[in-house]
């Protein structure tokens, strides 16, 4: 069990469906969750009923994918017992427990919410579900309909209705959108609830495209809307041009794999007094603020930040090697060669091999505001990279949020400091 355990411990604290396994690699159970860690320790640290017992003892490997946000979750967690139809899902195989997504198969299809599928001759909609949470489900109908705009009518109208003059239908009614047109959103619509978020994305980045080239600028500036829409999901990734800066980061720090979770670190501190450490937690590109990290420096009594860097560096990766948590597979210093060294330094005295890099802007006498240094283990000269490079966007991201909390920390002590509370 210590190495199921120990892949738990190492899941990320945000939504997204857990897949149970047996030791054979069949698919026991799926499920969704708002922290998969949380989620997934609750099985082994609480009661559980009998049939739960029973699963539980069957599992030998965890496997999970990240969603957007907890409503996502459930709709991914359904596209996959749909797909892979568990033996422990009992209440998600019944469809005429729970609702679905129904979308007809007219020239203009209407897209609704149904209680149950009716197995009529001749049906040839598609239905999507079902759907354990009401409630998250009516917000993703309300989600898709402002992203995409769809009919919902059981029968067109003769002239447009509120819907349309909302933004919220594309009024196939009147004549405003070709059966094409209306076509192409309801291929995106089934892409959403299925989940396939990078193919949604690259498919409408490459229309976009398309449209601005031929001068559609109309058709162009509502796919870019769709696309900002679908980019303001949990917490504003596009999971796309996050997968697009792990791997230029990769390549750029000749890293064996991609760095899923990076830890950024920033000591902070004002007239060398009051000072403080913070980190950050970035996870596939995004923020997990569940593992944002504060610091109160209890080591060293006059301000020096190399210092302040060891002690909380020291501290953090001897409480994650106490607790025998994973690991990051990247840290990130807010500081120059200098801040890397001393950083590494603390690393090497706990026998920790762990990705590290820093980042500074150059001096002020050669300062090129569109750059910044980079600096890694074993070369001495930094490296330099323009502003439109997606490895610099991340790094500069997440160092400017370890920036951000660290002077959020230092303000609430001086706070406190002053008025006591």
């Amino acid at each position: 069990m210590s190495k199921l355990e120990d892949k738990i411990k190492g899941l990320p604290q945000a939504p997204g469906v857990y897949i149970f396994k047996d030791a054979a690699g069949k698919i026991l159970y799926i499920g969704k969750a708002k922290s998969l860690r949380k989620r997934a320790q609750s099985y082994f640290n609480r009661p559980l009923d009998a049939k739960t017992q029973v699963m539980v003892s069957k599992v030998a490997d965890i496997n999970y994918r990240l969603a957007p946000s907890e409503s996502q979750a459930e709709i991914l967690e359904a596209a996959l017992i749909k797909d892979y139809q568990p033996q422990y899902n009992i209440d998600l195989k019944d469809d005429k427990s729970f609702p679905l997504v129904k979308i007809t198969s007219e020239q203009f299809p209407v897209v609704s919410v149904c209680r149950r599928k009716k197995p009529v001759a001749g049906d040839l909609a598609l239905y999507f579900g079902p759907y354990t949470d009401a409630k998250a489900l009516r917000q993703v109908m309300k989600l898709m309909r402002r992203i995409f705009g769809f009919r919902s009518c059981k029968k067109l109208p003769k002239q447009a209705c509120l819907y349309w003059r909302l933004g919220l239908c594309p009024a196939p009614c009147i004549g405003k959108i070709t059966p094409e047109e209306y076509s192409s959103r309801i291929k995106n619509i089934i892409l959403f609830l299925t989940s396939q978020y990078e193919e949604l994305i690259q498919g409408l980045s490459k229309k976009m495209k398309e449209a601005a080239a031929r001068k559609d600028f109309e058709a162009a500036a509502e796919m870019r809307d769709q696309l900002n829409a679908l980019g303001s999901i949990g917490e504003g990734r596009n999971h796309s041009v996050s997968f697009n800066e792990l791997e230029d980061l990769k390549n750029l720090l000749k890293l064996d794999k991609l760095p899923e979770r990076i830890e950024a670190f920033d000591i902070s501190n004002i007239s060398g007094k009051l000072a403080t450490g913070s980190m950050v937690s970035f996870y596939k590109g995004a923020p997990d603020k569940n593992n944002y990290r504060r610091f109160r420096i209890k080591t060293v009594p006059m301000m020096d930040d190399y210092k302040c860097l060891s002690e909380v560096v020291r501290r953090r990766y001897a409480r994650l090697i106490a607790e025998k948590s994973r690991l990051p597979d990247l840290i990130l210093i807010d500081g120059g060669r200098s801040h890397l060294l001393t950083a590494d330094k603390e690393l090497k005295k706990l026998s920790l091999q762990i990705n590290i890099a820093a980042i500074a802007k150059p001096p002020r006498e050669i300062r090129d505001n569109r750059k910044d240094n980079i600096y890694i283990r074993g070369r001495i000269k930094p490296i330099r990279l323009k502003s439109d490079t997606p490895a610099l966007n991340l790094v500069r991201k997440i160092r400017d949020e370890a920036h951000r909390f660290a002077v959020k920390y230092h303000r609430l002590l001086r706070r406190k400091k002053i008025i006591g509370k």
